[in-house]
């Protein structure tokens, strides 16, 4: 009994003691507004706003001409650097076209091993799907090829930087 009664005291200690600490970093947790975060206005949009003398009959708007945004690279082909991934090299080929990043081809990677070549079979299109839809180098590695995601990542920026 007496070894239940300082168990449940123990638990309820350890209970107490999580509420508490959950509770203080609730509440001291700081506020951050993105740049890009709308933050609702206190009054209404459907507001109607009260407007000093006449209102022009006819009012002309010019359209301001919008430009297409151009991509960041020079369009063409670039080779990265090889890379080391440790067990091998990799060496990426990046294709630009209209500025963006249209296609990644590995010229090395990790192949002369099975469980290289099961890995990469699985990494490499992720990783060349990732810098298509980024845009970039700045890419999220695969999990179990990390040797081989960060070779690509160096690769690819030394292609990018021939790019730029």
């Amino acid at each position: 009994m007496r070894k239940f009664l300082l168990s449940a005291t123990v638990l309820t200690i350890f209970v107490v003691y999580a509420l508490h600490t959950n509770l203080e970093n609730e509440s001291a947790a700081p506020i951050v507004i993105k740049p890009n975060m709308i933050i609702p206005s206190s009054t209404p949009t459907d507001t109607p706003v009260a407007t000093l003398g006449p209102t022009p009959s006819n009012t002309f708007s010019t359209p301001v001409p919008v430009s297409t945004p151009q991509g960041r690279y020079r369009d063409g082909t670039y080779t990265g650097a090889v890379a080391d991934a440790f067990y091998g090299n990799v060496q990426v080929q990046v294709t630009i076209s209209g500025g963006n990043i249209t296609d990644v081809q590995f010229l090395q990677y990790p192949n002369d091993r099975s469980t290289s070549v099961f890995i990469n079979s699985q990494a490499t299109p992720l990783l060349r799907q990732e810098a298509i839809q980024a845009q970039s180098a700045q890419v999220d590695g695969v999990s179990g090829a990390t040797a081989t995601s960060g070779a690509f990542i160096q690769s690819l920026q030394s292609a990018l930087q021939q790019a730029s």
